[in-house]
């Protein structure tokens, strides 16, 4: 498909490179390429659709950082795979799941889970390092026995899918609920290309719209840090006694807030994991919870 694009080039040096991964990280989904020179500096490069916002991404950009050598340059006809296809890179999480893009996907490794995801405009191909995270956190689980065959999850705000098909292809089985419809179009395209569609189900709405009584063994959820405390009593009321948390997409400062929120309702302190300013709250074997007698 072929649309308007803007790609957007500057370089920053050491000092600068996680404030910039953190906001590179809340304006675009879609990730990012990144080479350094010997001398430390960065080189970020990207594409965004071609209107006001992009163009506003690039005002911030120079705004925060004047010396960055920012540059912009508009395509009016330029193909977003093919674009992608310029610097789309394979990214190993965990020593298991391998992300690879459809034109890579038989040139993965043999030791590696591959998890194929189209890249799109909108959604997640897995440079985010939360998305590591969670993946990290779910190739752990699974070699401590913590995730089993047969077993049933929820993958909350599933975006692309990553997570849920990263679950099915270790033989569990469950739901993606993301609230955008075209998340959900994308998620199942995926699904669809990992052959995983007949044990990871895709639908549209959020946490209230499980029904009350149905449980999970995992639920993951890599949103940010707001709403899943607003979500708090919701998610652990669906969860198998016994059973495995992970949350993610939180910064590291913004970890003690949501710790709170769900230790408040029993759970013990998790185990955290970080990826610069990025981390990942994990919970197993979860005791019986006030919030599922609710």
């Amino acid at each position: 498909m072929t649309t308007s694009l803007l790609k957007i080039e500057f370089s920053l040096p050491p000092a600068d490179y996680d404030a910039a991964v953190v906001f590179l990280s809340g304006a675009i989904q879609h990730g990012w390429e990144e080479s350094q020179a010997v001398d430390g500096t960065t080189h970020f490069s990207t594409y965004l659709e071609n209107h006001e916002a992009g163009h506003a991404v690039a005002r911030q950009i120079k705004e925060l950082w004047p010396g960055s050598g920012i540059r912009t340059e508009e395509s009016m006809s330029q193909d977003w795979g093919q674009s992608w296809r310029e610097f789309f890179t394979p990214i190993e999480c965990g020593g298991r799941f391998e992300i690879l893009p459809p034109w890579l996907s038989e040139e993965g490794h043999d030791n590696l889970t591959p998890i194929i995801i189209e890249p799109k405009m909108a959604f997640g191909t897995g440079h985010h390092p939360t998305t590591a995270l969670c993946l990290a956190c779910l190739a752990d689980l699974h070699r401590a026995g913590h995730l089993a065959k047969g077993m049933e999850f929820l993958d909350l705000g599933t975006g692309s899918g990553i997570l849920g098909i990263g679950l099915a292809k270790l033989g569990l089985s469950g739901l993606g609920l993301d609230i955008d419809p075209q998340a959900t179009a994308c998620a199942t395209e995926n699904a669809q290309i990992n052959n995983v569609a007949d044990t990871f189900r895709v639908a549209v709405g959020g946490i209230n719209t499980v029904s009350e009584g149905t449980l999970f063994q995992v639920v993951v959820a890599n949103i940010l840090s707001k709403p899943l405390i607003f979500m708090a009593p919701d998610i652990v009321r669906r969860i198998t006694p016994g059973g495995c948390l992970a949350l993610s997409g939180i910064l590291v400062e913004q970890a003690p807030d949501v710790v709170r929120a769900y230790v408040r309702l029993g759970l013990p302190e998790p185990e955290l994991r970080v990826s610069g300013d990025w981390c990942a709250l994990l919970w197993t074997g979860l005791p019986v919870l006030e919030a599922q007698r609710i």
